[in-house]
């Protein structure tokens, strides 16, 4: 497996789906990298020589792109700034429940997890 950016990125995927491993590039961002390194997309990681790892590298350590750690940190800050302004979602954040308007009334068990029993209902019959 090839090692860029801190992270093993499989060998049997083709470049720019490899490249997608790391966190904060994208199927866009991958195929930006692919296109100015003038790298074939159809090209596997496995088949990739020293040269062109080394490259890849290169152009993702140098330039401006946020990548994880960093970028991990910007989201977490981003979501805690939200949550110190008390805004509506941050309040959702806040309360672990859906934040982008999806109604919860029967859905977003993966949010609120498993369903509660209402105390102190009884069952007649």
């Amino acid at each position: 497996m090839a090692r860029i950016a801190g992270v093993n990125v499989p060998d049997k995927k083709r470049i720019p789906i490899a490249l997608t491993y790391i966190h904060g590039i994208g199927h866009t961002t991958a195929a930006k990298i692919c296109e100015k390194l003038k790298i074939d997309t159809q090209q596997r990681m496995g088949e990739a020589s020293e040269d062109t790892l080394n490259q890849l590298r290169a152009e993702i350590d140098t330039n401006e792109y946020l990548i994880e750690g960093d970028r991990r940190r910007e989201v977490s800050m981003n979501i805690k700034r939200l949550m110190d302004m008390k805004c509506y979602r941050g309040l959702r954040h806040r309360s672990n429940l859906p934040v982008r308007g999806q109604n919860t009334r029967v859905n977003a068990r993966t949010r609120k997890g498993p369903a509660k029993a209402i105390a102190g209902k009884k069952k007649v019959g």
